[in-house]
């Protein structure tokens, strides 16, 4: 089970097991994860494969601003800020500037208080520092889709 490579402490497991036992149904949500690093998207798929939300992926920030543009279901982005091609910073200010509404949550290992500054400036409707908790996960995306 891919969880575990991911959590060490009991506490964490134990979060694990609170959050799976909560009903979650998402399948009506559409979530953008973009995210170039194979691990990090299997992981976030994982988590969040109980709550039958419908992921689309990008690969890379370019990725995300074209699927952003033309696929109206995606009401969440999760977004990695370093990416190939066009980082999380960038695609967000260009996705912010067509889709003013469309909340994107920051997911960053650069969890400085410059680097939150960084995201809010650009758009940044919320901020998950990697490696991404699971209970923070499902608190902050609870929060925004409704």
């Amino acid at each position: 089970m891919i969880e575990q490579t991911f959590f060490t402490t009991r506490t964490n497991v134990q979060e694990v097991k609170k959050i799976e036992e909560q009903d979650f149904d998402w399948s009506d949500k559409t979530i953008l994860i973009a995210e170039d690093e194979e691990v990090n998207y299997i992981y976030l798929k994982t988590a969040l494969s109980k709550t039958n939300v419908n992921i689309v992926r990008a690969y890379n920030g370019e990725e995300a601003v074209d699927i952003a543009r033309v696929n109206p279901l995606v009401e969440l982005i999760l977004m990695d800020i370093k990416m190939p091609k066009m980082n999380g910073l960038e695609a967000t200010k260009a996705i912010k500037s067509f889709r003013s509404d469309l909340v994107i949550v920051a997911q960053t290992a650069f969890a400085m208080e410059e680097d939150r500054k960084n995201c809010e400036a650009v758009g940044v409707d919320d901020f998950l520092s990697k490696p991404v908790r699971y209970k923070l996960l499902f608190e902050t995306l609870s929060r925004h889709l409704k």
